[in-house]
């Protein structure tokens, strides 16, 4: 069983425009979740909700930034139960690491921490097929997000 996904994509944006739909709260809202607030330091913690508290009950996940190195890589720990705080075996750890190339930038995606997570409940080989596939369609999203965003936005 596969412990860690890995996806890569090129996207025709230039790294400044994919930086910011990465990780400005605001664009994540575009390819990613319903809602997200965090400050952008390693260290601050915040949440992604999926849902509309109006419709249906919201799914939210508590977050902590990792390690943000401008333009070129943003890491957040992931998915931890709302009353635990980040230990091993509780959390996932997703990376994002940006490498221009020409006018456009190549996004790799990693996410890790399956092998120690511990959910007794959870089928694990499901869970991280379920992950994904999630991150399948939220890259092609992420991708038109950033050209979308590339066609509003001065670069440079």
């Amino acid at each position: 069983m596969q412990h860690r996904i890995e996806k890569e994509i090129l996207i025709e944006a230039p790294p400044e425009v994919v930086w910011r739909v990465v990780t400005q709260p605001a664009h994540i809202e575009c390819w990613f979740s319903d809602a997200a607030e965090f400050d952008l330091r390693p260290g601050a913690e915040g949440t992604l909700t999926w849902g509309d508290a109006e419709r249906t009950s919201p799914t939210i996940v508590r977050l902590t930034i990792v390690e943000v190195d401008e333009l070129r890589y943003f890491a957040f720990r992931w998915n931890y139960l709302e009353h635990e705080q980040t230990v091993e075996g509780n959390w996932l750890l997703v990376e994002f690491t940006l490498i221009p190339e020409g006018p456009n930038t190549r996004l790799r995606l990693v996410e890790s921490g399956f092998a120690a997570l511990e959910r007794p409940d959870t089928d694990k080989e499901r869970y991280i097929e379920h992950h994904a596939q999630g991150w399948a369609g939220h890259l092609v999203r992420l991708t038109g997000c950033a050209v979308e965003e590339c066609g509003r936005s001065p670069v440079g």
